[in-house]
């Protein structure tokens, strides 16, 4: 039998471009210029965003990279960043909204949020990042920052419904100069096995708070509605105030990455 070869190309053709349209994300704009990042599939690195579009779309600017999946809000304005683009809070009531960190609520037992912030001393309670949910504080994951130049407040509250911890970094166990108005890296750990949650700023690990015999957290998908960067739960509560700083390079974890791994990325501005 005689095979016919142009047909089988072009069948061949159609199949892929009926593959393509059918993975494409329909509910997204068009892909442009974001970065990739080195990580396998289903590699512990759930979401990451580098803010470098160069696009005059701002949500285009604050796509996730590693599943292609853009912000529905993005109302802060473009810098320059730790490496490329970064951005800038300073509007009330504001911040960059996505639908989920993707996976990382389900996978994250243990976990590593991650990010680069540039601030002087606020003023104000200010929040970098916040899960959102349908508790008191509208969120049940967040991290807070105040303080002074010498006495910097951090908290990261976990809300596990029911069950709940705060993890702070205060008085004498402040992490100096993350408000000198320079950028610093900072990093959350927790580690399941030993319920422990750690402070890196610049590489360099800071007090472990530990969550006595609490092993894997235990977040519920189901009541996660979504994930702001730069903003709050609840914008409308007084003392629950936007960023004002600037951040970069933010990136979310279903591991809890070790000392090595969180200097790398400090020293290659990841």
């Amino acid at each position: 039998m005689k095979i016919n070869i142009s047909i089988i190309k072009k069948a061949f053709g159609i199949a892929c471009i009926s593959l393509a349209i059918g993975c494409q994300n329909m509910d997204s704009p068009e892909l442009g210029d974001y970065p990739k990042d080195a990580n396998a599939p289903g590699g512990p690195l759930k979401f990451y965003v580098a803010f470098d579009g160069t696009t005059s779309d701002p949500l285009m600017n604050a796509v996730d990279s590693i599943r292609a999946k853009f912000p529905t809000d993005n109302p802060l304005t473009s810098i320059d960043g730790i490496n490329g683009k970064g951005i800038k809070g300073d509007v009330p009531k504001k911040f960059i909204s996505y639908a989920k960190p993707n996976d990382w609520v389900v996978k994250s037992e243990s976990f590593t949020i991650a990010f680069w912030e540039r601030h002087g001393a606020p003023t104000q309670t200010e929040f970098p990042f916040s899960l959102v949910s349908d508790n008191w504080a509208k969120a049940n994951m967040f991290c807070l920052m105040e303080g002074t130049v010498d006495k910097p407040v951090i908290k990261l509250f976990v809300d596990e419904q029911p069950g709940d911890k705060w993890f702070e970094w205060v008085n004498t166990e402040s992490v100096p100069g993350i408000f000198d108005g320079q950028w610093h890296h900072l990093a959350f750990v927790y580690d399941s096995t030993t319920s422990g949650m750690t402070l890196y700023k610049d590489g360099v690990a800071y007090a472990t708070k530990v969550w006595d015999n609490h092993g894997p957290i235990k977040l519920k998908d189901a009541k996660v509605s979504g994930f702001r960067i730069g903003g709050s739960g609840n914008p409308d509560e007084g003392w629950m105030n936007s960023w004002t700083g600037d951040l970069d390079q933010f990136r979310m974890y279903a591991t809890a990455l070790t000392s090595a791994e969180i200097n790398d990325l400090y020293s290659n501005k990841k």
